[in-house]
């Protein structure tokens, strides 16, 4: 799974805020729709691309977020995720570092998603490789100079 370099502190494009059960691309569009609401604002980092072809995906920790905002906040970590076979890694950010906690909720989010967006590709005719990857290993290399 490549990823390509971050700034420390990237601009993040909210497309479905906290508690949202909706997920849309950048563009708008309906990616998906979760039968229980999103616990974090999920977005994307405009102008860096995932190897799905998508724009990097990002979460941001933190209150609610309106539709459409943008913020930068400072990366905390990096989930592996594999989508439809493709790498679609989730970028993690907040103001603070991440507790034990908080680390365990993304990872027990992901881990469910996975299991519904593996349930969307089926019901779509695909069984292709979806699933939670763990945390990739978050260098100060990974980040743009």
């Amino acid at each position: 799974m490549s990823l390509p370099p971050l700034p420390a502190s990237p601009e993040v494009l909210i497309e479905c805020p906290r508690f949202s059960f909706v997920k849309r691309r950048a563009d708008g569009a309906v990616d998906f729709v979760s039968p229980v609401p999103c616990p974090y604002n999920y977005g994307s980092i405009p102008g860096l691309v995932s190897d799905d072809g998508d724009p990097l995906d990002a979460v941001v920790l933190g209150p609610r977020l309106a539709r459409g905002q943008r913020v930068c906040v400072p990366v905390q970590g990096i989930i592996g995720f594999v989508d439809a076979g493709r790498g679609d890694p989730k970028v993690v950010c907040s103001l603070a570092p991440l507790s034990d906690a908080e680390r365990a909720g993304l990872e027990a989010f992901f881990r469910v998603y996975a299991l519904f967006k593996r349930g969307l590709h089926r019901a779509r005719g695909d069984v292709p490789d979806t699933r939670f990857i763990g945390w990739l290993p978050l260098a100060p290399a990974s980040f743009a100079s």
